[in-house]
């Protein structure tokens, strides 16, 4: 028997997403702007290429952006349809 309901499942997936506060910087950088490169966050957030790619990996693996291969370069945005269900959802939960 399932006792959570899908919204609760993905709420759960996307605060795990958000749990680090480069991913929310990523996120509220993303949200700003249509799509970034890598390369670009990589040149303002302080901390090694490989530790904001595995950052990136955990938002992409939630849904919440989406990246487009561009060689040599990965363009990064929001993915708007999973970005804006999440808002709701958190703002449904938050109000209870």
């Amino acid at each position: 028997m399932e006792y959570y309901t899908e919204d609760q499942k993905k709420i759960a997936r996307y605060a795990k997403a958000l749990s680090h506060p480069v991913r929310v910087y990523v996120m509220e950088h993303l949200s700003k702007q249509s799509c970034c490169y890598s390369g670009d966050l990589s040149e303002i957030l302080p901390i090694a290429k490989s530790t904001l790619s595995q950052h990136l990996k955990e938002l992409k693996d939630a849904g919440l952006i989406q990246g487009e291969i561009e060689i040599p370069k990965i363009k990064y945005c929001t993915n708007n349809a999973n970005w804006h269900e999440a808002k709701a959802l958190f703002k449904n939960f938050l109000s209870i």
